[in-house]
Order: structure tokens, then C-alpha cells, then sequence
């Protein structure tokens, strides 16, 4: 995950110099060009600086910084326009409201404010071009260049968009799958916990006449039973079941676990499977005992389906802190799609959805040693989700 994130912030930065070397070199350009313009010599280069300005602090203020610049350029063509001064449109002002017509067009909700500072941009080249041009030749070729580079920054800021949506809508549709599949676990896990309450209060009532000595240990055992529904359905609070039924086994075992393991080495790569010291399934809850059997088979699936050659995959459950590590490390090769792809894949999203609805900690990603790490985190007992640390940082 280091890498992968060291990657991505070098490629920010790298194009984020490539902008603003393309702007300075704009400003270059008006400043030749407005060295002859007599009054309004020192405009445009102004209006090119306070552009670039604007551009570097696009994350900050990026709706004030373009408003700020389409009116100082509004400002500036009227100006020229009415006064008898020579003018002419400035490229690295232009450019820095292109820059910044794609990033609102990117980011900036809702999609109607958006659409409008993108149009304003436009009239605001325009006015640029007709005002300073004073009806030259070269007014109509700068119109036209001008409204070519905006329909292009319009057209690559609304692509963005779109991809940002999508991606959005697809993470939330893995999130919401898997709350349906805890809400179902959910189901059956209180489901048993009341059948057992149930049959024990009738038994209670039953021996209540003949053996009424015999009615305390059964009011304790409907208590106990009543105390695991409680935490159970603390655990998973919030999720609604959907209406079609299904059935699913409620929990799984640590042997459960050697077996999915064994099963995926007869077919795959070899798994070397621990569990150390401690760790007793015992203290984990049967929601946490089934999240960790969805978690391992989701991460040896992901080791199989983009690392099919990987020498060598290690798997272990560990304890650290008031609960336990899982911890699945493989072998990477250069063409893993999880390294390369930036934004990581969705099956990452709904085990990371399904571990924090039990209270715990998920992180996975690529390791400066070369292998690829997933870290899933559970609490045992009755340990509170805010009062337990995460998984060590990957």
C-alpha cells in the first residue's frame, strides 16, 4: 500500500509541475506579447499570475479562486474595451481557467453549480477575445481556438465526473451486499439464540410445579442466551435483512478454516496456515468467527485469481492487543492488477465493510518487500470497537 500510495502522490506531483511549467511558459508568451500594448502592458501578465495563483490553490478555494478570476478577466476585457487601449487575450489566464473548469467539473456538487461556473468560464474567454481583440482578423481565431480548448476541458472534467460517480455507485452497492449478507447472518445467529430461549422457558415452566429447584439454572441459561443475542446484535445494529430468505451456515470454526485452507492448496499454491498461541475460538464471537472465514477465503481467492504463480502464500491468526490478527501475505508479481490499478478493487471495499461491522480493523496493499499483505483485525470477548487499536499500518 506504500508503494502503491508513493506512486500515486509521485504522479501528482509530477503532473502537477508539468501544469504549472505550461503556464509559466504562458505567461512568457503574453509578456512578449504585451510588451507593445502600452497601458494595458502589465494586465494581462497580472491577470496570467493571479491565474496561476488561483490554479495552485484549487484545493482550498476552488469555487472562490475561479470566481475570483472570472471576474478580475471580466473586469480587465471590459476595461480594455471601453478605454482606448490596445489589448489582447491572455493564454496563461485562459489556461489557468480551463485547468480549473475541469476540476469544478470534477469535483464540485451539486452538478447544477458545477454547470455554471463551467459556462461562466466559457462566456468569460469570450468576452476575453471580443473586448480586447477590438474586431481584428486574429479575434475570430481566437474565438474559435478558445472555444475548442473549452469544449475539450469541459469534455475531459465531465469524463472525470462520470468516473468518480460510477466508482462511487459501485462501492456503495459492495457495501450494501455485504450488510445484506450480515443482516442475514444476523438473522440466524438471534434466530438461534431465541429458539434456545424459548425451549428453556417452556421447560422452566414445565418443572416449575415438581422440581422448583430447578428453575434457577434454567432463568440463568435463558439469561446467558438472552446476553449472546444482545451482543451479537450490538455488533451488527443498523443492518436491515432483506426480504428474500437464504440459508447460510451462522458460523464457522478455526478447524473450518484449516479445511478451507487445505482445500484451496490442493488447487492453488501451497498455504502454510498458523494459528499461535492463544487464540481460541472460544473468545470469538460466531458473527467475528464467520467474518474471518469470509475474509480468508475472500484473500486466498484474490491470491488465486492475480497471483496464480505466486511461490509461496502464508496465512496466520495471531493475537495482538485485546483481539486477534489475521494476517494473509503472498508473493506479488509485477503484473498484479492490485498493485496497478490506482483506487483498488471492490472485493477490498466489502471485506473491509464486513470486518468493521463486527468492530473490527482491515487494511491490505502492496509491501515494500514485494509481497502483497492483508490485515484483518477482530476483538474476542466483549471488547468495545472503540477501545481497541486497528491492524499495524501496511
Amino acid at each position: 500500500m506504500r508503494d502503491t500510495r508513493r506512486f500515486v502522490s509521485w504522479i501528482q506531483r509530477l503532473s502537477e509541475v508539468a501544469m504549472v511549467g505550461w503556464l509559466g511558459l504562458l505567461l512568457l508568451a503574453d509578456s512578449a506579447a504585451a510588451h507593445s500594448l502600452g497601458h494595458a502592458q502589465y494586465a494581462v501578465p497580472v491577470c496570467g499570475l493571479i491565474g496561476i495563483g488561483t490554479y495552485l490553490l484549487r484545493h482550498r478555494f476552488r469555487v472562490q479562486g475561479m470566481i475570483l478570476l472570472m471576474g478580475m478577466s471580466a473586469s480587465v476585457s471590459v476595461t480594455i474595451g471601453i478605454l482606448p487601449w490596445q489589448g489582447t487575450p491572455g493564454f496563461a489566464e485562459g489556461g489557468s481557467l480551463l485547468l480549473l473548469t475541469v476540476g469544478v467539473l470534477r469535483w464540485v456538487e451539486p452538478l447544477r453549480l458545477a454547470a455554471l461556473l463551467s459556462l461562466l468560464s466559457m462566456i468569460t474567454l469570450q468576452l476575453a477575445v471580443a473586448l480586447r481583440g477590438h474586431g481584428s482578423l486574429a479575434t475570430v481565431g481566437f474565438g474559435y481556438l478558445f472555444f475548442v480548448a473549452w469544449v475539450t476541458a469541459a469534455c475531459i472534467g465531465g469524463y472525470l465526473r462520470f468516473q468518480r460517480e460510477r466508482r462511487t455507485e459501485t462501492v456503495n452497492a459492495v457495501r450494501r451486499a455485504e450488510r445484506l449478507e450480515l443482516a442475514r447472518e444476523l438473522h440466524d445467529l438471534v434466530a438461534h439464540h431465541i429458539t434456545g430461549i424459548v425451549v428453556q422457558a417452556q421447560a422452566a415452566r414445565t418443572v416449575a410445579a415438581q422440581m422448583p429447584e430447578a428453575v434457577v439454572p434454567a432463568l440463568d441459561a435463558i439469561a446467558g442466551a438472552g446476553s449472546d443475542a444482545l451482543t451479537s446484535m450490538r455488533r451488527l445494529v443498523g443492518l436491515l435483512r432483506a426480504g428474500d430468505d437464504a440459508s447460510r451456515e451462522a458460523g464457522t470454526t478455526l478447524a473450518d478454516l484449516r479445511l478451507m485452507v487445505d482445500r484451496f492448496s490442493a488447487d492453488g499454491p501451497g498455504v502454510a496456515f498458523d494459528v499461535g498461541q492463544g487464540v481460541s475460538e472460544d473468545d470469538l464471537a460466531p458473527e467475528v468467527l464467520t467474518t474471518l472465514h469470509r475474509v480468508l477465503r475472500e484473500s486466498l481467492t484474490n491470491v488465486r485469481r492475480h497471483a496464480p504463480k505466486a511461490g509461496w502464500v502464508r496465512a496466520g491468526l495471531l493475537r495482538e492487543g485485546p483481539g486477534v490478527l489475521l494476517r494473509v501475505r503472498n508473493q506479488r508479481s509485477s503484473a498484479d492488477p492490485r498493485v496497478s490499478r490506482l483506487g483498488g478493487g471492490f472485493g477490498l471495499v466489502g471485506m473491509a465493510e464486513r470486518v468493521e461491522a463486527v468492530g473490527g480493523r482491515f487494511a491490505a496493499g502492496a509491501m515494500p518487500d514485494g509481497t502483497w499483505e492483508v490485515h484483518a483485525w477482530f476483538p474476542t470477548g466483549d471488547t468495545p470497537p472503540a477501545a481497541h487499536p486497528g491492524p499495524r499500518p501496511t
